[in-house]
């Protein structure tokens, strides 16, 4: 593409913006533009001024304190690198970082249950949706491209085994996690990076933290292993964790700020389908 036919178009402008509100970092979104044969002085203006834009379309966005910390799920090893739980199940400590506090697991889901969760929710799959910050609802996001399905918490044994299991080992009431969300991604499909919690900030979190409170931790099981790609990825601290059937990486966030560096991802996949399984856990009662 020669830079004297680069028009900057609305699409373009919306998807700049989409992927600015989906927690996108500008690096990131530069070298997208450049993949896709942007030259960098016009996709570098297209950017500034798209973004600008919005901003003065948004308006003064008010100052939120710095929230205090609040308690959050943690699973207790005691140094241990093998957990065995109440289910005769046995779970491993693979990695574990302070900050973000992250902890991956091996072995959480055997292979026969990862199968068994796959084939109940294929049925049910549809094109993913993220919250709308502005209203509380939900809708689908451009960053977002994988579909997915949720479960009523414990509306099937297995689902039932799978929650007592989590709830157990993250040591977090099993009333205070939503239900068991399961996504499919294709070749090509990913998640861009983004925060789990809900950002304060927005107009609409006001009316979804009346549902048990704020998100404060995040468990993704991986049900099956790509041919390529799909790793979860935290860009703040250059860690990149590979999609393995059965494992899982857990992160918690005691805040609803940046600094807890839970920003995250899910890279595209290259080859092959990821099925993943997440568990997202709340303050209080998710009811």
């Amino acid at each position: 593409m020669s830079t004297a036919t680069q028009i900057v178009t609305d699409d373009l402008r919306r998807w700049i913006v989409a992927q600015a509100e989906a927690g996108c970092r500008p690096d990131d979104v530069l070298a997208a533009m450049k993949t896709s044969g942007w030259d960098e002085d016009v996709a570098l203006e297209a950017m500034e001024e798209t973004l600008r834009q919005r901003l003065d379309e948004l308006g003064p966005r008010p100052v939120v304190p710095l929230l205090p910390a609040v308690p959050v799920p943690e699973p207790a090893a005691g140094g241990a690198c093998e957990l065995l739980l109440s289910d005769g199940h046995r779970v491993r400590l693979l990695t574990t970082m302070g900050l973000p506090r992250v902890v991956v697991f091996g072995g959480l889901l055997s292979d026969a249950e990862c199968e068994a969760l796959m084939a109940l929710a294929a049925p049910r799959l549809v094109r993913s949706e993220t919250v709308d910050n502005d209203t509380g609802g939900s809708e689908v996001n451009a960053a977002r491209t994988s579909d997915g399905m949720f479960f009523e918490r414990g509306e099937a044994p297995l689902i039932q085994a799978i929650e007592a299991r989590i709830a157990e080992l993250l040591h977090w009431p099993l009333d205070h996690g939503e239900g068991l969300q399961v996504l499919r991604y294709r070749p090509g499909a990913e998640y861009k990076p983004h925060h789990d919690y809900f950002d304060p900030a927005h107009a609409g979190t006001a009316s979804i933290l009346k549902r048990g409170g704020q998100r404060v931790g995040t468990l993704v099981m991986y049900l099956n292993t790509p041919e390529g790609g799909g790793a979860t990825t935290f860009p703040d601290v250059g860690l990149e964790v590979a999609p393995v059937r059965g494992n899982a990486v857990f992160f918690s966030y005691d805040r609803a700020h940046a600094s807890t560096k839970t920003l995250h991802g899910g890279a595209p996949v290259t080859a092959g389908e990821k099925w993943v399984a997440t568990k997202w856990l709340r303050e209080g009662v998710f009811a």
